[in-house]
């Protein structure tokens, strides 16, 4: 079910020319939208189970960092809590300072300029 909300709010977005990607640092954990031309770098990640004030992305040397952390929640059968850390290797030819982040309809958009 996940994947196919995924899949469904991926198929809202404009085409990409680079189609579908996973990075290296992350191999075999799944799928990630990347467009990655000379001028620009775009990377949609889902993000349907957090809020924008959940989510945190920095940069490190040129390691992208993702965190996402749900609070944690007392239900009938104890705590609930949920946090999924993503770590990306940058491309050489962007520009690590210009990395900018926004979460906008479940799906957190990347974007950075070329060096």
């Amino acid at each position: 079910p996940i994947l196919q909300d995924f899949q469904s709010t991926m198929s809202m977005l404009p085409p990409m020319n680079q189609g579908l990607w996973d990075w290296p640092l992350q191999a075999n954990d799944g799928v990630v939208h990347v467009h990655n031309d000379r001028e620009l770098f775009e990377v949609y990640l889902d993000a349907h189970h957090f809020m924008p004030s959940e989510v945190q992305v920095k940069v490190i040397g040129r390691i992208l960092d993702i965190h996402f952390e749900h609070q944690s929640k007392k239900d009938s059968l104890g705590d609930v809590s949920r946090s999924v850390t993503r770590s990306y290797q940058l491309p050489d030819d962007v520009d690590e300072k210009s990395v900018k982040s926004a979460l906008s309809n479940h799906i957190l958009v990347i974007t950075a300029a070329k060096k």
